[in-house]
């Protein structure tokens, strides 16, 4: 691609922004054209706005990078969207590559991984390391008995992580910018979907089921 390779940042972290801010400017070819903490922002800007390439986070205020990128999915079905999250890849990697992300990286990576992922999808490959290409290969190899918490959406999910990490539903609906109603509704099917009766089961699924990490 000639040319500078545009990047939206979204990322609640002012340091994490500008410590890829600076990794990306300084690698030759990239600037950073727009920046911001909230999703909402970041959503709005890019309604008016192009860029080559989307980098979010998952956690944000206004509007997180899970619901920003099914946005984005709808609105400009051609902006790669990369993730890079502090969640572990096991978490939230394949639901969201599925959902359409072009790669996912974990904030520990080496600065050159973060390089050669943005330049590999604006050229319009993925970028997903061998053990998130394990996990999808396993995804798509699935048997109908899938396991429990396979069967949540990728809201759920996340929300489902959130209790099993003993947050209140308050707490919950903070980080997510939901209301407390509609975090008990989602709690409620939770519970229904995973046949589990109370807050203490869920943690103790995710122990079991080594999720939370």
């Amino acid at each position: 691609m000639a040319g500078m390779i545009r990047i939206l940042l979204a990322d609640d972290h002012a340091m994490v922004r500008r410590g890829l801010a600076q990794i990306l400017e300084q690698s030759g070819g990239m600037e950073i054209v727009a920046e911001y903490a909230n999703g909402i922002h970041a959503l709005n800007w890019l309604c008016d706005n192009d860029c080559d390439v989307a980098l979010l986070d998952i956690a944000m205020p206004g509007m997180n990078g899970i619901d920003l990128l099914k946005q984005l999915t709808q609105i400009k079905p051609k902006l790669p969207v990369l993730i890079i999250t502090a969640y572990p890849e096991d978490q939230f990697a394949v639901r969201l590559i599925k959902a359409g992300a072009a790669g996912y990286l974990n904030k520990d990576c080496a600065p050159e991984e973060v390089v050669n992922a943005v330049r590999s999808v604006v050229s319009g490959k993925m970028y997903i390391s061998t053990a998130v290409t394990k996990m999808l290969t396993n995804a798509i190899r699935l048997p109908d008995g899938k396991l429990t918490h396979e069967i949540l959406s990728t809201r759920e999910y996340q929300i489902f992580l959130l209790f099993a990490s003993a947050k209140s539903i308050s707490e919950i609906a903070a980080t997510l910018s939901l209301s407390v109603k509609t975090v008990s509704t989602y709690r409620t099917r939770i519970l229904e979907k995973m046949q589990l009766r109370n807050n203490l089961e869920l943690m103790q699924y995710a122990v079991d089921k080594n999720l939370l990490n």
